[in-house]
């Protein structure tokens, strides 16, 4: 029996992007100001759509049965998290008025496209899946410890071939590259 599974990325993605959605409103969305800082509602409304998207991505997968919300639900939910936060960007709320835009808006602007592109997957069934399986252990053969008795043989035979080709002269002697034909150059100085 083999564990042989595959994981669907549709699921994967819009869940990423709910959870994503979530931390980003602890984060500075404004200067100094957090999602649930500076949001009198919105931060409640955006944590009910990223987790009514999980409960909907779970019934989907089959890890809920009998949830409360429809496997297709989370694409709607997606899209509205998406036109809140994007409504963000553009107008900011007034405790956000003159301040820079932090890195917890982009988060949640990112967190809330994954979901509408992960559920749009699972929507549309378009099956991106990873496939996940066991790796069987394989045994490994022992190694040889010797070498075949033909290899000195053929070294043997060989050695003396490469080493006429090698050493041509059996009269050599001194240090390498003594009896090298190019003579050594005297500087003047030192030829008295």
């Amino acid at each position: 029996m083999r564990g042989d599974r595959e994981i669907e990325i549709g699921p994967l993605v819009a869940a990423a992007g709910a959870v994503l959605l979530i931390v980003s409103l602890f984060l500075d969305w404004y200067d100094d100001f957090s999602g649930f800082t500076v949001f009198e509602v919105l931060d409640l409304v955006l944590v009910a759509l990223a987790l009514a998207a999980l409960v909907a991505l779970a019934e989907g997968s089959g890890l809920l049965s009998g949830g409360p919300l429809p496997a297709g639900a989370a694409l709607p939910l997606g899209v509205a998290a998406l036109v809140i936060v994007g409504s963000q960007l553009l107008n900011h709320p007034p405790a956000g008025t003159n301040r820079d835009v932090s890195l917890g808006l982009w988060l949640a602007l990112g967190g809330s496209a994954l979901m509408v592109v992960g559920s749009a997957l699972v929507t549309a069934r378009i099956s991106l899946a990873v496939g996940v399986e066991r790796r069987e252990r394989r045994r490994r053969a022992p190694r040889p410890t010797t070498e075949p008795p033909h290899a000195p043989a053929e070294a043997r035979g060989a050695e003396p071939q490469v080493q006429d080709e090698l050493y041509p002269d059996e009269e050599r002697r001194g240090p390498i590259g003594a009896d090298d034909p190019e003579t050594r150059r005297v500087p003047p100085e030192e030829r008295a």
